[in-house]
């Protein structure tokens, strides 16, 4: 065989080798896809010289990996991700390898040191940039197929519960704030706390910030209301964020309102606001509202009385509150009751007690929506993942998650994830 016949396959490989060296270099990832257009902007803080992976191919796989049921480490992430199809990473601009002809998946070890050191806050912000852009109609909304049979138990539950406790008319757009440790994940300064804003309606997270310790958690929660910076939005918040410079920034910077609750870290608000709504109900009658849940084994009855505040109270305050939850078993008989106290920068004319009833109770999807799916379906508390920016990526990928779930209208996540059988079907998911 003559040297020349030798030579064209070598030569074939080092054409297709300069063919995506030179796409590498000029040409960015050409997909329509409205998510990978976000991660797109995540800064890549690796250095150029040796890179064999675009940053984006990695973001985008790994966010497609957590949508199923299993991809909960980066080992399950990489092993889901190496099976993805041909034609989905061409798509992503994945590493042409001309002596196999076929596009190459990163290596776990890859997978494992980028989510290591990476721009952690421009990974939530591109996340947080595609809900908001997917909840404003910007972006199409994400498509989860449904399995055969009838509606999943917790589907066919949310629609009944949107029949017996339809929102009260006039209820403005809200969000639910709140913080969350990484269990084992520490940085320099202590263990990790990431505190996040949820969709009152929708359940999708809206953004998320990083604290060093739980004393941090005021400044970082007023970041990220600043940097959602939603006009007209009713924040609530529960007694931690209780402090005169969330209230001022929600009112004043915001234009918006709050609903926060009031405990030992402001005495004397408290003090005045449970003088202020003392005495015994019949005095209460017209600014009072009555709200009965029966679920999980239990029965729990929430009645809210109000009054008139100002900024004597607290700032930015117009009313005060007093909360009751009476709870008890499924026979009526109640056996506990708490009573707490809270403010809020919503006039009577925008929320009544049937309002506040509502945005409290509501307030509660930080923790059943979001904080409990990602420790018990998502399994991160079970993570073990401790150092650099792992942690918090995989927690920003598990919001991502979650929120395409909710937008995509499922109730249960564990159940919708079960439905993703194949690969493209989480990569449909994200219109990839």
């Amino acid at each position: 065989m003559s040297a020349s016949c030798l030579s064209k396959p070598v030569v074939d490989q080092l054409a297709d080798w300069v063919r995506w060296e030179a796409e590498l270099a000029t040409d960015p990832v050409g997909v329509e896809s409205a998510l990978v257009a976000r991660l797109c902007q995540v800064r890549d803080l690796r250095r150029r010289r040796g890179l064999r992976h675009r940053l984006v191919l990695i973001l985008a796989l790994t966010a497609c990996a957590t949508l199923v049921v299993g991809s909960d480490s980066v080992t399950a992430i990489w092993q889901w991700a190496a099976r993805a199809p041909q034609d989905k990473l061409a798509r992503l601009g994945a590493r042409w390898n001309p002596f196999t002809r076929r596009f190459e998946v990163p290596s776990e070890r890859t997978f494992r040191r980028v989510l290591s050191r990476l721009d952690a806050d421009g990974l939530d912000a591109a996340v947080g940039g595609w809900v908001g852009d997917v909840t404003r109609g910007v972006a199409p909304g994400p498509v989860v197929p449904e399995g055969p049979g009838p509606p999943e138990r917790e589907q066919r539950r949310a629609v009944q519960r949107s029949v017996e406790h339809p929102a009260p008319q006039g209820v403005l757009p809200g969000a639910a704030v709140d913080g969350k440790a990484l269990r084992g994940a520490r940085t320099d300064a202590g263990p990790v706390f990431l505190v996040a804003a949820i969709d009152h309606a929708s359940g999708a997270v809206l953004g998320q910030r990083q604290v060093p310790s739980k004393r941090g958690e005021g400044v970082a929660a007023r970041d990220l209301l600043t940097g959602l910076n939603v006009p007209g939005m009713v924040w609530t918040l529960d007694a931690l964020h209780t402090t005169k410079a969330t209230a001022r920034m929600i009112t004043k910077q915001l234009h918006g309102h709050h609903v926060l609750i009031i405990k030992g870290n402001q005495p004397i608000a408290r003090v005045t606001a449970a003088a202020l709504l003392a005495g015994p109900d019949s005095e209460w009658t017209d600014t009072t509202s009555s709200q009965d849940d029966r679920g999980h084994g239990r029965v729990e009855r929430r009645t809210i009385r109000v009054a008139p505040a100002d900024d004597a109270l607290f700032p930015g305050a117009a009313q005060a509150f007093r909360l009751r939850r009476d709870t008890g078993g499924l026979d009526g008989v109640m056996e506990h009751k708490e009573i707490v106290y809270g403010i809020t920068s919503l006039p009577a004319g925008l929320a009544g007690p049937a309002h506040l009833n509502y945005y409290q109770r509501r307030h509660w999807h930080v923790e059943n929506r979001l904080h409990w799916v990602r420790d018990c379906t998502l399994h991160e508390d079970g993570s073990q993942l401790r150092t650099g920016t792992a942690p918090r990526a995989l927690a920003a990928f598990r919001n991502l998650a979650i929120s395409a779930f909710r937008l995509a209208g499922r109730a249960n996540i564990a159940h919708a994830r079960r439905d993703l059988h194949d690969r493209d079907d989480a990569f449909n998911t994200f219109q990839i």
